[in-house]
């Protein structure tokens, strides 16, 4: 098991920067003021700032952290390499096509639920075309080959429906959009993620034992009675469902499935299958200490979470290389 004082720290610094968002914002009526708000209600301003806006974005961050960090450990020990994250199948940019092209009819403005649920569809549609593509027989390279077509021709598709669009207006949104970011949430988007989440949560959780015996070889794995065709399809699945779900509400956040498995590692022992809780509280901790960073830094200029996790991702990625030069 994964040792239980790394959770414990985790999960500790996970509460506190839980009640540090929701103190965290342009009002400030002091800590007393604002818990009580939160706790007993009523019908203020401050009211419906701490229950309908502060406390569902902190529970959306918590979410979407633990689903990018998990999906990230798990696609590394699938991959049994360090520089995977969900974005490497193509789920992310799937997702992200989805939800452009309902900003761009002008669906989501329309129908309220239309941007996550057109976000879900993409990923959905994402992996059953890396299914369809990788095969049963394709293995983990024509799982990875799979991933990175897709992510192409989503991506490209993107660029596409941008190049084209008419509309100033949904131009700048879509732009916005794809920065990521868990402003203007409500509890609409966490009902709509949370059972979606919940069971990329239970696919991926469950993968454990057999991510442990794939570090021995796939051959080595299966001799152990694990089955590889299995294992992928509920991590593909898992990471969907997850990783799709948090595009869904937030749009496009990346490095965090890069940088908390790299980080928390060590302290795992290398296990892939102790890896995975270690890392979705970690990925918790990560976005919530980012969101909280956005207002605290800019808090007039409206701070995407998608560009600040780049600056804080970005030069982790560049260290996992440097630190692989010269390995054969």
């Amino acid at each position: 098991m994964t040792r239980p004082w790394l959770l414990g720290v985790l999960a500790g610094a996970m509460g506190a920067l839980f009640v540090i968002s929701l103190l965290t914002g342009v009002a400030d009526p002091g800590v007393a003021t604002s818990l009580k708000a939160l706790v007993l209600g009523g019908e203020g301003p401050l009211d419906i700032v701490m229950r309908e806006i502060r406390l569902p974005r902190a529970l959306l961050a918590v979410m979407v952290g633990a689903s990018l960090g998990l999906a990230g450990a798990a696609m590394q020990g699938l991959l049994r390499n360090p520089l995977a994250e969900p974005g490497v199948i193509g789920i992310s940019a799937s997702a992200a096509l989805g939800a452009v092209l309902a900003l761009q009819t002008g669906l989501a403005a329309m129908v309220p639920l239309a941007l996550p649920g057109a976000a879900l569809l993409g990923a959905l549609l994402g992996v059953g075309a890396i299914l369809f593509l990788a095969g049963s027989g394709g293995g983990t390279l024509g799982l990875i080959l799979a991933g990175i077509a897709l992510s192409a021709l989503a991506s490209a598709l993107t660029a596409l429906v941008l190049n084209l669009s008419p509309n100033p207006f949904a131009a700048h949104d879509i732009v916005f959009w794809m920065m990521g970011s868990l402003a203007d949430t409500s509890f609409t988007q966490v009902a709509i993620a949370a059972p979606v989440m919940a069971l990329g949560w239970v696919l991926l959780g469950r993968s454990g034992r057999g991510l442990e015996a794939l570090t021995l070889g796939e051959d080595t794995a299966a001799s152990m009675g694990v089955n590889l065709a299995r294992l992928r399809l509920a991590i593909v699945l898992g990471t969907a469902a997850a990783v799709g779900a948090a595009t869904a509400v937030a749009g496009t956040v990346g490095f965090v499935g890069l940088v908390v498995p790299h980080v928390l590692r060590p302290w795992v022992g290398a296990h892939p299958g102790r890896l995975l809780p270690a890392a979705a509280l970690g990925g918790a901790v990560l976005v919530l200490a980012a969101d909280i960073a956005v207002r605290r830094i800019l808090p007039g200029q409206d701070l995407k979470l998608g560009v600040l996790m780049a600056l804080v991702g970005a030069p982790v990625f560049f260290h996992l290389i440097w630190r692989m030069r010269g390995r054969p």
